[in-house]
């Protein structure tokens, strides 16, 4: 089965940069749309952004536009989600997950996730 395992997050201020890597085992990424989502304590789980298995495609959310980028580096077996101009309320665990397509809420793997906190 297909493993994730995410790392990167930390305490970063406001305005500051973190990037987050989800790195695949004992499977390929390569057939895999990745999503990241994000969950903050008493909140429900949000998409933040996804990419195609390819690469080519890239969705983000309204509320990082702008600020996220996310890429993929299939020879690596990782996906990075790099974040920028940081705000207190991107503070959530981060997870990324294995998906049929970018939107197709059919997910073969999530990983453990990892807290992101951004606070001054």
């Amino acid at each position: 089965q297909l493993q994730l395992v995410e790392s990167g997050g930390g305490l970063v201020q406001p305005g500051g940069s973190l990037r987050l890597s989800c790195a695949a085992s004992r499977f390929t990424l390569d057939y895999y749309a990745i999503g990241w989502f994000r969950q903050a304590p008493g909140k429900e789980r949000e998409g933040v952004s996804c990419i195609s298995s390819s690469g080519g495609r890239t969705n983000y959310a309204d509320s990082v536009k702008g600020r996220f980028t996310i890429s993929r580096d299939n020879a690596k077996n990782t996906v990075y989600l790099q974040m920028n101009v940081l705000k207190p309320e991107d503070t959530a665990v981060y997870y990324c997950a294995a998906e049929t397509f970018c939107g197709s809420e059919v997910y073969d793997s999530w990983g453990q996730g990892t807290q992101v906190t951004v606070s001054s």
